[in-house]
């Protein structure tokens, strides 16, 4: 990754000094810094994503799903058990997984799909998922 960064930088023309975070307490907050982490980290391990925001943005579209009760949704949550959807639900919380990651869900995998759990697992070891 060091390597990714020192090139980006040289094409870039930006002298930079390496700072830790321990010198410079907001290294890796805000976005810019963690969208470029995310490009790096994403080249340097192929395309996948890291499963922490992978869970952060499942976690997003369910809360702002209709019928969601916000104050339910858990990483542990099941669909129907926990938050009361029905299938027609499910299948329309895949679709906007679909739409948040960039990618389509095979309908046989999306079909296994019924909790934040498998849902965060499976676009997080998906190549495809942006």
């Amino acid at each position: 990754m060091a390597a990714v960064r020192s090139a980006l930088l040289k094409y870039l023309r930006v002298n930079v000094r390496p700072v830790s975070p321990l010198q410079n307490p907001r290294a890796g907050a805000g976005g810019l810094s963690r969208l470029i982490r995310r490009h790096l980290s994403e080249e340097a391990r192929g395309s996948f994503l890291d499963k922490s925001e992978v869970t952060d943005r499942v976690l997003g579209v369910v809360k702002n799903f209709q019928k969601v009760d916000p104050s339910k949704v858990t990483p542990n949550a099941h669909f129907q058990n926990d938050l009361g959807l029905d299938s027609l639900d499910t299948v329309e919380i895949v679709m906007a997984l679909e739409e948040e990651f960039r990618f389509e869900i095979p309908d046989n995998e999306a079909d296994k799909i019924n909790c934040i759990n498998l849902a965060v697992d499976f676009i997080a070891s998906h190549p495809q998922a942006k």
